[in-house]
């Protein structure tokens, strides 16, 4: 994959990067102050991301020698579109290369993934505190979605009303 960026390289992973792939996420999970909901291991991603049925894509972004972050992400759907969307499940890069255009470039290559496919549109959700990603995503053009509240059913509360 082409970067602008000096130095930047970015990659499709593979079972391999599982072991890089679960300390990026733990990483982010630390900077988004949730660590404690962290329950993915090795093997639940190499299942998952590699296994018979993938489920989701990932992005590595190396910086010189040194992996820099990675983009995880997987395909949704919109029936007001008729066509499939990209949903960014996470993009993080590691708070020393922050500001040296790898977050927009693996922006970059996700829109082309995008545009490649078909896809009519790329989303993804952000903590309202994190200030310096609205800041960055705005500046990539992306739009609030104001009007939406994300809901989630999970843990005890999927399995109760998978059961009735």
């Amino acid at each position: 994959m082409r970067t602008a960026v000096e130095g930047l390289s970015l990659r499709f992973a593979d079972a391999a990067d599982v072991p890089l792939i679960l300390v990026l996420i733990r990483e982010l999970a630390e900077y988004e102050r949730l660590s404690q909901e962290v329950v993915a291991t090795e093997a639940l991603l190499r299942e998952t991301l590699f296994g018979t049925r993938p489920v989701a894509e990932v992005i590595i972004a190396t910086y010189g020698a040194e992996p820099a972050g990675f983009a995880l992400y997987f395909h949704s759907y919109s029936t007001f579109l008729g066509r499939p969307g990209i949903y960014l499940e996470d993009l993080f890069v590691r708070p020393h290369l922050r500001g040296r255009g790898i977050g927009r470039a693996l922006f970059v290559c996700l829109a082309q993934i995008a545009r490649q496919r078909g896809c009519g549109r790329l989303e993804w959700s952000v903590l309202d505190w994190n200030e310096p990603a609205i800041r960055f995503y705005e500046s990539l053009g992306a739009k609030p979605l104001d009007d939406w509240t994300t809901y989630r059913v999970t843990g005890a509360a999927m399995e109760e009303l998978a059961n009735q």
